[in-house]
């Protein structure tokens, strides 16, 4: 079974398998909280770069969008190159490319309406020190560098048979996204919606699972709750609070998947293949656990050149500074400025008063102002709802917006920036929804422990 593997494929799944477990999904206690190393890495770049990464950032964006510009003029050959993968796009990510060179060179050269030239709104985006962005030009280097320790080894396969009937008949997922969803919980929404597209792209989800793992499980970091609680002044509710955010999301991420618009997209592979029903069965002869061992070996033998691997990591890196960073640079400035200089999001957030009122949640009208404008960034609510008096509508909006998942700043842009198969339409009905189902829990923990 797996006597035919050679001790070098051995190293290769246990050793680089734990090593990735252990940048991706190994909290750390840091004196700013507990935090994955890949973020720890990626904060200590961040500090380094930080005189100058707001600039390479806007000239990623201007290459970004003159060569998508440029490719639409360009024939296109048989065989699909780098530069294709990086710059030929539809017209519609053109034209959000060009939006993320105007909106940053209106910030950093403080040009335009206040608007787009504030802290608040393309600020919390581009800015060198902390800004979204320029975050995740570091985050994207080690994320796509090292991202194969969990993915090409063997590591998802060697716990997807063993997980499968967790997660299939629970979440409507395959049992390798266990790991995947792990990385997002322990890490960051942001690793588990990388990890989440990589797998896509390698056929191993169908559109449908990846877009349900990504839109479910994509939660923000252990970290970042804390941020939420300190900013809302009630951090010392930290436990009650987590529990009740693993509480509700569980509940949602079995709720999501059966319905509308998870369960309407295509259950197939992204070449428009539909994967065998029995793909995850354990064959005759073998248990889980051996099964499973099996298909690791497997995996780490077809990858034992480390030299294509990390090559294929670079690609990696490329392609998410130019074909994700626009995107959330363009829709996360959108958003921004509707929160904070509109009130769109303070309108759609109306409907929500009478039933807020029903569940007998005080100071309501403040409370249903809070509902809505979460889709734009993940810290609004909590800011819009820090001056509200009672200790249990502060403890409601915190864990709702938390719970909410999607984000434009952050999570939500990001994924509009790969290739999962979900627009923004799709991103609001799923935040909307969640939303939804979310209050009348959240509302009941909130009655009982206060």
């Amino acid at each position: 079974m797996t006597t035919k593997f050679t001790p070098y494929t051995w190293f290769l799944f246990i050793v680089l398998s734990v090593v990735g477990v252990f940048l991706f999904i190994t909290p750390i206690d840091t004196g700013d909280g507990l935090k994955v190393p890949i973020a720890i890495l990626a904060n200590i770049l961040s500090a380094n770069v930080v005189s100058f990464i707001h600039w390479f950032a806007f000239i990623v964006f201007i290459i970004a969008a003159v060569g998508s510009i440029i490719m639409h003029f360009v024939p296109e050959k048989k065989e699909r190159t780098l530069v294709d993968s990086l710059f030929r796009v539809h017209w519609f990510w053109t034209i959000m490319r060009i939006l993320a060179v105007i909106f940053a060179a209106m910030y950093l050269f403080q040009i335009g309406p206040e608007a787009f030239t504030s802290d608040y709104t393309s600020g919390l985006l581009i800015t060198p020190d902390g800004g979204l962005v320029t975050m995740m030009f570091s985050l994207f280097l080690f994320a796509g560098l090292l991202l194969p320790l969990l993915t090409d080894f063997g590591l998802l396969e060697f716990f997807g048979s063993m997980m499968v009937k967790i997660m299939r008949p629970l979440f409507k997922i395959p049992g390798r996204a266990a790991i995947d969803c792990l990385a997002s919980f322990v890490g960051d929404g942001t690793i588990g919606v990388l990890l989440t597209n990589r797998q896509y792209e390698e056929g191993n989800y169908t559109a449908r699972e990846a877009a349900t793992i990504a839109t479910t499980f994509s939660v923000v970091s252990i970290t970042f709750c804390f941020v939420v609680l300190e900013t809302i002044d009630i951090s010392n509710y930290f436990v009650p609070f987590y529990v009740s955010v693993i509480l509700v999301s569980i509940i949602l991420a079995v709720i999501m998947p059966r319905i509308f618009p998870l369960s309407r997209i295509d259950d197939t592979n992204i070449d428009g293949t539909t994967p065998p029903a029995n793909r995850e069965d354990v064959p005759e002869g073998f248990s889980v656990v051996s099964f499973g061992l099996k298909n690791a070996l497997t995996k780490a033998e077809s990858n034992k050149n480390l030299g294509q691997v990390i090559g294929s990591g670079f690609k990696n890196v490329l392609e998410m500074w130019f074909a994700i960073t626009p995107i959330i640079m363009a829709f996360g400035t959108i958003a921004l400025v509707l929160a904070e200089y509109t009130s769109f999001f303070k309108i759609l957030g109306m409907p929500f008063e009478p039933i807020l009122a029903l569940l007998q949640i005080p100071e309501a009208s403040a409370a249903a102002q809070t509902m809505i404008v979460g889709f734009a960034d993940m810290l609004l609510p909590a800011v819009l709802g820090a001056g509200i008096e009672s200790e249990l509508t502060r403890f409601f909006i915190a864990t709702v917006s938390v719970t909410q998942l999607i984000y434009m700043s952050e999570v939500g842009g990001l994924i509009l920036g790969t290739k999962l198969p979900l627009n923004i339409w799709k991103l609001f009905s799923i935040f909307l929804i969640r939303t939804i189902i979310s209050i009348p829990i959240v509302a009941a923990i909130a009655h009982i422990l206060f």
